[in-house]
């Protein structure tokens, strides 16, 4: 299994790419144009960024290299689109990727937030098969996940993903350390900002996708 350690933008791109192929497949592979639109996000991205279309290029300049982007010319568009090749570096089951895809979008997220935030790509039907998945992410010699040590005054342990390379000021912790629940009133908090985050970018998706034929 190859190692990559991506740059910020790097993880951005890929990231929106492996998001976009499973929320808006009728717009999949992307243009540099909608790539920007998806990268830029003020919602579900963590942190939020101003990437301009020459820096995009020159990350997937940079995928390509890596063999984990192609460039796709389709009969009839003047503009290539942009495909991502993860299934070709490793293999992944369909939560497994939403699971390392809202990881790289969004950041070190406890098992509830990323539970409530895959659920449009994948549906966990417990918090435990998520931590079942990401301790199956977290295995082997080249982990592509692990968990960080709670946070003062949280109840919870974060996970994060590696393609990035290790996190800074965050020792590592056992990644088959297991979480405990949430109170029932944290986990309806979590549900609702996601419900009002996914409308939010149901919004962006559609204004995006309004605006390549423009």
């Amino acid at each position: 299994m190859p190692h990559f350690e991506f740059t910020p933008a790097e993880t951005r791109i890929l990231g929106c790419l492996l998001e976009k192929e499973r929320l808006v497949p009728e717009s999949y592979p992307l243009s540099v144009n909608y790539l920007a639109t998806a990268c830029n996000q003020s919602t579900n991205r963590e942190p939020v960024m101003s990437l301009s279309e020459q820096e995009i290029e020159a990350g997937l300049t940079s995928l390509r290299e890596k063999r984990l982007a192609t460039m796709i010319h389709s009969s009839g568009s003047r503009v290539p689109k942009y495909r991502h090749n993860l299934p070709d570096h490793y293999e992944l089951a369909p939560r497994e990727t939403a699971l390392l895809c809202v990881l790289m979008l969004r950041g070190p997220q406890t098992p509830g937030e990323l539970r409530q935030r895959t659920e449009r790509m994948a549906a966990f039907p417990s918090v435990e098969e998520v931590e079942a998945a990401l301790r199956g992410l977290a295995a082997g010699d080249e982990p592509l996940v692990r968990i960080l040590p709670a946070r003062p005054g949280q109840k919870e342990s974060r996970w994060v993903q590696l393609l990035s390379g290790e996190p800074v000021d965050a020792p590592p912790a056992d990644p088959l350390h297991t979480t405990p629940r949430a109170s029932k009133t944290e986990a309806l908090e979590t549900e609702v900002a996601a419900l009002r985050e996914d409308l939010r970018q149901l919004r962006e998706e559609f204004a995006a996708f309004r605006k390549q034929f423009e």
